[in-house]
């Protein structure tokens, strides 16, 4: 029997309680950064928005027109400068936000429960990314337009056999800046841990993600297409070895070898990129 459990956690940024409660819930937009895993659907995503109010919607918004989108929560508790929950639409989870007043601004709490037996299916990424993307936003807004940062079209996943090991190379040495946290250990599964190189990524996977070791399959370039489904038949159809059928994970992707066996990815475009 599995037991209820949360996780938490925190960061201070410098404002107020009030300014930190609003930045959260109107700027979601800006500071929740766009990713290949990181909305349920980001061939779809233009972005997140978050309605006031009781019974206001947490969205994955899909049409511009109508701001609908996929529903990902239900907000019950709305105390402006001073708490926000909703309940998941799409697991188990509740989410609950508390805005503490410090010395030095502001205290943001993110707690995310997951009731006995409940499923997870991503909502304690808010516990995750907040600490995070929140204070890298209070960092910048002042100085950058307030729109959704849209990533570059050319991204490099590099493998290794100890990926957290690496990525913490990355982070102290080369000084890249992780888009989450870095683990300290190795994980038990597959590994993801994301970098920005201005609005570039650079993404760190494991060689257990089914790449074999070799200097050929280390470093492989993904590249943001329009229409992954006429791209991968263009390939197809040219006599190129698929080493990865399409699959869909946040992002819609596959895999396929070049002239000399080298692995590049394509991944299918998010409809911001394709705007620009």
């Amino acid at each position: 029997m599995t037991e209820t459990r949360s996780v938490q956690s925190t960061v201070e940024v410098p404002t107020d309680p009030a300014t930190a409660f609003t930045v959260f819930t109107e700027e979601v937009d800006c500071w929740w950064v766009q990713g290949p895993i990181n909305f349920h659907d980001s061939t779809r995503a233009l972005g997140k928005r978050i309605e006031p109010g009781v019974g206001g919607r947490v969205l994955e918004v899909y049409d511009a027109g109508t701001g609908d989108g996929l529903e990902l929560g239900r907000i019950t508790v709305w105390e402006p400068g001073a708490r926000l929950a909703w309940a998941s639409s799409v697991d188990d989870v509740a989410i609950e936000v508390r805005f503490e007043p410090t010395s030095g601004g502001t205290t943001v709490r993110v707690e995310a429960t997951i009731p006995e037996e409940g499923v997870d299916r991503g909502s304690t990424s808010w516990v995750r990314m907040t600490p995070v993307w929140l204070a890298d936003w209070m960092a910048r807004r002042d100085h950058v337009p307030h729109r959704p940062l849209v990533p570059d079209r050319l991204a490099v996943a590099v493998h290794y056999e100890k990926p957290a090991a690496a990525a913490r190379f990355l982070r102290d040495v080369f000084g890249l800046e992780p888009c989450g946290n870095v683990p300290d250990e190795e994980p038990d599964g597959p590994a993801w841990i994301e970098f920005r190189v201005g609005n570039a990524s650079v993404m760190a996977f494991g060689l257990e993600d089914g790449v074999e070791p070799g200097p050929s399959s280390t470093h492989t370039p993904w590249v943001f297409v329009d229409d992954l489904d006429a791209h991968h038949g263009r390939v197809v159809d040219a006599g190129a070895r698929i080493v990865q059928d399409i699959w869909h994970h946040g992002a819609r992707a596959y895999a396929a070898a070049d002239a000399e066996g080298n692995r590049w990815t394509f991944v299918q475009a998010t409809p911001l990129m394709r705007q620009t």
